[in-house]
């Protein structure tokens, strides 16, 4: 039996506004500074259906322009939707003709909306016997649902996907038949459409009333059954309900026909498809859906001239063997391998001679302090480039010297992308790299630091083409990452001298761009210093006591189990702890908890932790299950995984912090995460305890700001009050309370310490009334009556907050106390959410990014102390706002007055400085 045609028709408004604000925090901006997070998100959930499905029919469906009938008859339908957001209005256009590019249809029709045309469409491709699959995340469109009509809503910040036919549908809005499904919407209004429905009545009693008497026209025909406010509110709003279920009502006889041959799925239009991805910088979903076929240049046939000279006046090394490279960019190049020591004596020569010498590693793997070393390439000039092999080279010791000898030569400038990863792999080879260095990654970062900062994000959007990577060559050849060695010498040495060239050229673009920028300050002065002081500190590693996190495992294990059954008994039946949905059945049907959240896009309780937080005050269960999940998740993150993360060749365990990364400047950690170690319950403290020094000679040091965010807010804002609180050594929280409050300090009480805490973090952060109050557990009233307080009692900060917002409309960016910048490109929106988020970003960037730029300069001047000084104490972590060190113990003294006069001299401010140090046998006890 042949399986039926299908039709997939796409609410595309709903769909693109899914997709802009899914990556609202984390937006996809291109090097024009277009925002693509709408565009991506549409074309990979329309080419995924396509791919995945196979649909016999597609269309699209769009709001018209023009004022709909509805619009017309009733002002008040949707007018109080917000401004659509300026990326989208800019996007629509662009997605229009991506779709014409896949040879899909639009439907667009004058008066109606696109709930209209789908519900139309459905209906009579429903008729003709095709299964009809409306793909939208809009509740409303679930009254369409028929034993042929589905609801398909595509994947979303990690869901899968779900298709809602009867069964799902009336299970979600508990009702016999989809249809009724607007009379629910219609008495519980809604409002995203400004459908008012019926005021005072919600979901629930929405649902329990179409339940009971089938409709909103039967419920009037009854409406003697009702008691009490109820049926004030059913007779006083009874027009608007009958106008709510009007405007909830999807038209299904729109001007608009389906036929078959006008759905069918064109040819894919490669060259309009192409165009649109290479300006749009697609690289990666360009090539999954064009195939190898696509590339981000259109180039002209490559040139066949033969080699270009290396430098003006200089003569090419004799002894260096050609490469073919008929794989490379599309451009005259001539790239060599280095075979002599007298080819590499040349090399030196020339970098001498330029000032500067380009250098990239190739290595048998992506960990830095455990991989081999392969090769090196070197760059002087563009478009020339040499490939020095390493691994199982006879005569590699011959060349050691002459390395060793370039690459500590500290009047030729060094320059790398992510040089970080190189110095780690050389320092592994016993060469020391020295600068001056110039890192392409770090230069773009600081110059854009919002955007990717990759080597082919940086050739496609700078240069005009994509590199051809080893990783691919690799891939080409069915080997592994640490197979590379097999790889044959004229392929290798062709890709790893391609990096070189590139690299050099990139540098040749972001060197000037850096003083235009403004931000030459900030990578000079910050994050190249920074380099190799982090380069340093990850070869560096840290010691683990295996042997203590092994004895916690067991008895983390003891206390899991024991709470499992103490878990089980109270709820009188066992059940998959781990499983939400369990969970939730349990709680809430089992034991009848009561339950006033929504359900989740599945139709089963949440039972995240801020839902169970919320009752587990009533409910000794709920807070074990939170104590359970506790102690699960630290056993298995951390516990048993730290050991598993130590490295063979050292013992000791070595993370990798990411410069490049966070907007604000902050450095984060990966592989492991060393920054996230918990530390807000005692249980997740104990962890730290596995963290010990090298050996008995040596204790851990810690050394963390106090309280330097709100330091930085005291001194950038100028408030009287803030910073004679700071200046006169007083508890700032308990000094705020006293101020909000209006009580004496010796009169604040713990939890009016602890309210003003919240407010004073949460104000840099741009927390409003309703998260105060969220956090608080105090009504949003209360929480609005705080933070009014507040601001009258330190004026000078909500002066800072409204001169950041001003100021960042006016240049387009927030900067910190020197200089640097994060562009926050949506300040302007007349969509007020999106303004919002830009607005918090502008108040908080400047305090975050200043945080950062003094801890990154302290971590400057410590290492210089450290190697001045020649002490043996090594920096091991950096941690937000804390230093943590291998302190040989005849060394503390001297270790712990460098580091408080570095932290504190790293950035003055108009206030002091406090550091904390302590030390101890683990980091528990030094922190």
């Amino acid at each position: 039996m042949s399986q039926p045609a299908t039709l997939y028709l796409f609410d595309s408004f709903a769909l693109i506004f899914r997709a802009y604000f899914a990556m609202s925090k984390t937006p996809l901006i291109n090097s024009k500074g277009f925002n693509v997070s709408a565009v991506s998100g549409f074309t990979h959930t329309l080419y995924d259906i396509l791919q995945s499905k196979k649909p016999t029919y597609i269309a699209c469906a769009f709001d018209a322009m023009a004022q709909t009938d509805r619009q017309a008859e009733f002002e008040f339908y949707k007018a109080n939707r917000q401004e659509t957001p300026e990326d989208i209005k800019v996007s629509i256009p662009i997605i229009k003709e991506i779709i014409k590019g896949f040879g899909i249809p639009i439907l667009e029709v004058d008066g109606f909306e696109a709930d209209d045309l789908i519900g139309t469409i459905a209906r009579q491709a429903e008729a003709q016997g095709i299964d009809v699959y409306m793909v939208t995340p809009d509740k409303d469109m679930t009254q369409l649902v028929s034993d042929r009509i589905f609801v398909y809503k595509p994947p979303y910040m990690g869901r899968p996907y779900e298709i809602l036919g009867v069964k799902e549908v009336c299970e979600k809005w508990e009702v016999d038949q989809p249809l009724k499904v607007i009379d629910i919407l219609g008495l519980m209004g809604d409002a995203v459409d400004n459908i008012p429905g019926v005021k005072g009545v919600g979901e629930k009693t929405a649902k329990k009333l179409i339940g009971q008497y089938g409709s909103i026209e039967q419920i009037y025909e009854h409406i003697e059954d009702l008691k009490g406010s109820l049926k004030e509110k059913m007779v006083e709003h009874r027009d608007m309900a009958m106008i709510s279920k009007q405007l909830a009502t999807i038209i299904t006889d729109a001007p608009i026909t389906f036929d078959a041959d006008d759905y069918s799925i064109s040819p894919l239009d490669k060259e309009k498809l192409s165009a649109l991805f290479v300006d749009l910088e697609f690289r990666t979903l360009g090539k999954r859906i064009l195939g190898e076929s696509y590339s981000v240049v259109q180039a002209p046939e490559r040139s066949k001239t033969g080699q270009m000279s290396l430098f003006e006046n200089y003569d090419e090394p004799a002894a260096a063997a050609p490469v073919d490279s008929k794989d490379i960019s599309n451009t005259e190049h001539d790239y060599q391998v280095i075979d002599t020591p007298e080819a590499l004596e040349e090399l030196m020569k020339a970098s001498l001679k330029a000032g500067h010498l380009c250098f990239d590693t190739e290595t048998t793997g992506v960990d830095p302090n455990n991989c081999e070393l392969v090769g090196f390439s070197f760059s002087i000039a563009t478009r020339k480039a040499f490939y020095l092999p390493w691994h199982d080279n006879d005569k590699k010791e011959q060349f050691r010297p002459l390395l060793k000898q370039l690459l500590a030569d500290e009047s030729i400038l060094k320059i790398g992308q992510n040089i970080k990863f190189d110095w780690l792999v050389l320092a592994w080879e016993a060469f020391e790299v020295k600068g001056p260095f110039f890192d392409t990654m770090l230069a773009h970062y600081v110059i854009d630091p919002e955007t990717r900062h990759g080597m082919d994000y940086l050739a496609e959007t700078f240069l005009g083409y994509t590199p051809v990577s080893i990783e691919s060559l690799i891939g080409k050849k069915g080997l592994k990452q640490g197979n590379m060695k097999d790889v044959p010498l004229k392929e290798i040495a062709a890709y790893a001298a391609e990096d070189a060239d590139v690299t050099l050229q990139l540098f040749e673009v972001l060197q000037p761009e850096l003083k235009a920028k403004g931000v030459d300050g900030i990578f000079n002065e910050i994050e190249v210093p920074l380099m190799p002081v982090l380069a340093a500190m990850e070869k560096e590693g840290i010691a683990i006591d295996a042997g203590f996190l092994k004895e916690y495992s067991d008895v983390m294990a003891g206390e899991i189990l024991l709470m499992q059954e103490k878990i089980y008994s109270t709820a009188g039946t066992r059940f998959n702890l781990d499983s939400p949905k369990q969970v939730g059945e349990v709680l809430f049907e089992h034991m009848k908890i009561p339950y006033s959240g929504k359900k989740t896009k599945t139709g089963q309780y949440s039972t995240n932790e801020e839902t169970l937080q919320r009752i587990a005050g009533d409910q000794p269960i709920v807070n074990d299950l939170l104590d359970y999940r506790e102690l699960a998740k630290l056993k298995s993150t951390y516990i048993d995984a730290l050991p598993e993360l130590m490295n063979p060749r050292t013992g000791r365990l070595h993370t990798t912090y990411n410069q490049t990364l966070v907007a604000t400047g902050r450095l984060s950690s990966t592989n492991p995460n060393l920054q996230n170690i918990p530390i807000r319950t005692d249980k997740g403290r104990e962890i730290r305890k596995a963290f010990i020094p090298r050996d008995d000679q040596h204790l851990i040091l810690a050394a963390d700001y106090s309280q330097i965010e709100l330091r930085i807010v005291a001194s950038m804002s100028r408030d009287e009050k803030m910073m004679a609180a700071f200046i006169e050594g007083k508890d700032i929280h308990a000094a705020t309370a006293a101020n909000v409050y209006n009580v004496p300090l010796d009169q604040v009480d713990g939890t009016m310490r602890r309210n003003a805490k919240m407010v004073n973090f949460g104000i840099i952060y741009g927390i409003s009334a309703f998260g105060l109050a969220q956090r608080l557990g105090v009504s949003r009233t209360e929480a609005a009556a705080l933070i009014d307080e507040y601001f009258k009692q330190y004026p000078g900060i909500k002066n800072y907050m409204d001169t950041a917002i001003q100021t960042a409309k006016e240049k387009g960016y927030a900067e910190t106390l020197l200089g640097r910048r994060r562009y926050i490109r949506d300040i302007n929106s007349g969509n007020f959410t999106v303004r919002g988020f830009a607005e918090r970003n502008a108040i908080n960037a400047p305090i975050q990014g200043t945080a950062a730029d003094m801890i990154k300069l302290a971590m400057i001047k410590v290492q210089a102390a450290l190697i001045a000084e020649n002490l043996q104490s090594r920096m091991l972590l950096q941690v937000h706002d804390e230093l943590v060190f291998d302190a040989r113990k005849d060394e503390i003294d001297r270790l712990k007055a460098l580091v408080e006069k570095a932290m504190k001299e790293a950035l003055p401010l108009s206030i002091p400085i406090e550091v904390g140090i302590g030390t101890g046998n683990n980091w528990l006890e030094a922190h």
